[in-house]
């Protein structure tokens, strides 16, 4: 997979929003936007809380790393990073499916840039990489997340019981899925 394939920097159909690689410049901004317990309460326990400024300088440094044969992503809004967006490659027997992950720093919430990112990152992965399956599992309880998934067109496919543990409570995990 060459580099500007898993760095590409993407337009969104809302104005002012795109898709771009991570920079440096952006750790400041990224601890203020992921130092949000509503934010952290939604994903997984690797993302801490409280949320440093080192904690985002180590994230840029990570997905950053040329290596990565993962899409990781900033959300820009109005010149300014707002979030993030990956997508994780499996392999083996899964290698022609991909997980979606994403978070959106809470002042971005309910505008659409959450699921404009979605379909715009799906159909790009679709168009570049030979998979077949996109898929992303969120907290029962998490009802934007999953509205986001739904109108980006991924398709629920079931309900894993009991299967994610946060902050002490065992939860229902939705998956859902894209697939061409």
């Amino acid at each position: 997979m060459a580099e500007n394939l898993l760095r590409p920097t993407l337009d969104l159909p809302v104005p002012g929003a795109r898709l771009r690689p991570w920079c440096a410049a952006d750790a400041t901004v990224l601890a203020e936007q992921a130092n949000d317990r509503g934010v952290w309460q939604n994903l997984r326990d690797v993302f801490p809380h409280p949320y440093s400024v080192g904690d985002a300088e180590w994230y840029i440094n990570f997905v950053s790393d040329v290596h990565s044969r993962d899409v990781h992503l900033a959300f820009e809004v109005d010149g300014e990073a707002a979030g993030s967006i990956s997508i994780m490659f499996k392999s083996d027997v899964h290698y022609r499916s991909a997980e979606i992950g994403y978070w959106l720093g809470r002042r971005y919430w309910g505008r659409g840039i959450g699921t404009a990112a979605v379909q715009v990152l799906s159909d790009y992965v679709f168009r570049h990489f030979d998979i077949c399956r996109l898929y992303a599992t969120v907290f029962a309880h998490n009802a934007a997340s999953a509205r986001v998934l739904e109108k980006a067109g991924y398709e629920l496919e079931g309900c894993l019981r009991k299967s994610m543990t946060k902050d002490g409570e065992t939860f229902d995990g939705l998956l859902y899925a894209l697939v061409v």
